[in-house]
């Protein structure tokens, strides 16, 4: 069986990670709630901003796993008898998922005044050039 796409290329070895989070990506559509910023404030650091007005810190959640960002919303349930003449502010939970590339690092979520801002870092890798002897036979 053959890789469909770019990454199909005989000269793209192990990249089989990479074509799932672009089929990802491609499949997820974007979702507008809440709103978010994505700023890189100094060099080598990232800030990921989320509008959660309303949303106490017990009810949100930030988790890493598998290189694979997901920040959550859980809105508790409101008490009954309430009458609305007009709801215009979301009462509904989120979830937000981000695909971090190697070398990103989660260093840490403050949550001020109805802001949570995730703060990334990037750490530089160094590189080496290594010889490969040849063996014979």
């Amino acid at each position: 069986m053959s890789r469909p796409g770019f990454l199909a290329s005989p000269f793209f070895l192990g990249f089989d990670e990479m074509a799932r989070l672009l089929e990802r990506a491609a499949k997820n559509s974007p979702d507008a709630y809440p709103p978010l910023n994505i700023e890189e404030p100094a060099e080598n650091i990232l800030r990921i901003t989320l509008a959660v007005a309303g949303f106490a810190p017990e009810h949100l959640s930030v988790s890493l796993c598998d290189r694979e960002l997901t920040i959550k919303g859980e809105r508790p349930q409101s008490p009954d008898g309430r009458v609305f003449l007009h709801k215009g502010i979301a009462a509904r939970g989120f979830m937000r998922s981000f695909a971090l590339a190697q070398g990103l690092e989660v260093h840490g979520a403050t949550l001020r005044n109805g802001l949570l801002q995730v703060e990334l870092t990037r750490v530089s890798q160094t590189y080496e050039i290594r010889q490969i002897p040849i063996t014979i036979g």
